[in-house]
C-alpha cells in the first residue's frame, strides 16, 4: 500500500502522488509537531508537549492522549497500535480508543524511533538504541558514543543502524555487537530510512545521503574498504502551484469519476465509475471539495483494510 506524503511546517500533510501536492490532513496551527506517521490512512502525530493524536483518513480526530512527558520525537503506526517515544521512554496505545497497552522507561529522552516486523527501536540522548518487542518486553540495547539522532534496521532486524550528533553512523548485529562506525562527511543524520539494502540519511547540513548497506558492503566496511562517495547537486525546483489549483475538463472518458455530496454537516466523496463500491468513502482533499461537483482522477486504490478508497495521481474538475 504505497503512500507518499510530506509533513510541512505549515501544519499540513501533503499527498505527493500527483503533479500538484494536495492537502490530505490539516493539523491545528497551535500544535508544535515533532513527528508523524501514516498507516492505512490513519495519521498519528506527536508534539512538543508529549501528546499523541490519531486522525482518520477523513481528517477527523479519533483520540488525543498525553504520555505525561514532553518532546515526542517518535511516533510509529502499527497494526497493533501506536508507539510513542518521548522524554520518559516509550508508550504503546491501542489504535481503536487510545488505551495504554504498555510503557517502558528509557534513561535518556527518545530522539527517534523505528518500527520493524516484530520490534520497535528508540534512539535516545543517553547514547543508546533501545529495542522492545511489540508486547513491551525489553530487548537488546545498542551503545553509541554520543546522543542518537536517528536509527533504523534491515529486514527482520538483522542489522541495526544509528546516527549520532557527531556526524557518525553505526552498524550493529542483532546481539548488540558494533560492526563499524563511520563518519558521514556531510553532517549528523537527523533522520534515517532503510530500503532495499540502502540507508538514506537527511543530515544537519541539509544533505540527503545514501549508503550501501548490503551484506557485501557491510563486510567491506568491517575490513576498512569504503567506496568513493559521489557528490550530486539537486536541480532547481520550479514554482509549485497552490494546492487548491484545479484543472477542468469536459472529457469523462479517461480516469475515475468522483462526486462530492453532503452527509450531515460534512462533505463526503464517492466513486461514480462502474466497477467500484459507491458506498465507500474516498480520501480526497477537503479544500477542493464542492457539493454536487464531479471530479476526474487518474486512479483510486482500495486501502489495505478495504474500508475506503485513496486517490492517486492528478485531479481535475468536470465541467
Amino acid at each position: 500500500d504505497i503512500w507518499l506524503y510530506a509533513g510541512c511546517d505549515d501544519g499540513n500533510v501533503y499527498d505527493l502522488s500527483g503533479k500538484i501536492p494536495r492537502v490530505s490532513y490539516q493539523i491545528a496551527e497551535d500544535v508544535d509537531i515533532y513527528w508523524l506517521d501514516i498507516r492505512n490512512g490513519a495519521l498519528a502525530v506527536s508534539d512538543a508537549g508529549g501528546r499523541v493524536a490519531r486522525i482518520n483518513f477523513e481528517d477527523e480526530s479519533e483520540w488525543l492522549k498525553s504520555s505525561m512527558a514532553s518532546s515526542g520525537w517518535m511516533v510509529r503506526c502499527g497494526e497493533e497500535g501506536v508507539y510513542h517515544g518521548h522524554s520518559a521512554g516509550v508508550t504503546m496505545y491501542n489504535n481503536l480508543d487510545g488505551e495504554v497497552l504498555w510503557k517502558q522507561r528509557t534513561r535518556g529522552s527518545v530522539l527517534f524511533g523505528w518500527q520493524a516486523e516484530d520490534r520497535v527501536y528508540a534512539g535516545t540522548s543517553d547514547h543508546q538504541v533501545y529495542s522492545f518487542s511489540k508486547q513491551g518486553e525489553p530487548g537488546a540495547i545498542y551503545t553509541c558514543d554520543a546522543p542518537v539522532f536517528s536509527c533504523a534496521t534491515a529486514e527482520q532486524g538483522h542489522y541495526i543502524f544509528a546516527g549520532d550528533n557527531f556526524s557518525s553512523v553505526y552498524c550493529f548485529n542483532q546481539d548488540g555487537q558494533r560492526l563499524w562506525k563511520l563518519g558521514t562527511g556531510c553532517g549528523s543524520a537527523f533522520s534515517m530510512q532503510y530500503l532495499n539494502a540502502r540507508l538514506y540519511l537527511v543530515t544537519t547540513s541539509g544533505a540527503l545521503a545514501c549508503l550501501d548497506v548490503s551484506e557485501a558492503a557491510i563486510q567491506a566496511a568491517q575490513e576498512g574498504r569504503l567506496p568513493q562517495a559521489i557528490d550530486l547537486k539537486a536541480p532547481p525546483i520550479a514554482a509549485t502551484p497552490p494546492p487548491t489549483t484545479l484543472e477542468t475538463t469536459t472529457d469523462a472518458s479517461q480516469g475515475v469519476m468522483l462526486e462530492c455530496f453532503r452527509e450531515g454537516s460534512r462533505l463526503r466523496m464517492r466513486v461514480l465509475s462502474t466497477g467500484y463500491n459507491s458506498h465507500l468513502r474516498v480520501q480526497f482533499p477537503h479544500n477542493i471539495r464542492e457539493e454536487h461537483a464531479r471530479y476526474l482522477v487518474d486512479a483510486v486504490q482500495l486501502a489495505a483494510h478495504g474500508d475506503f478508497y485513496r486517490v492517486h495521481g492528478n485531479i481535475k474538475k468536470l465541467v
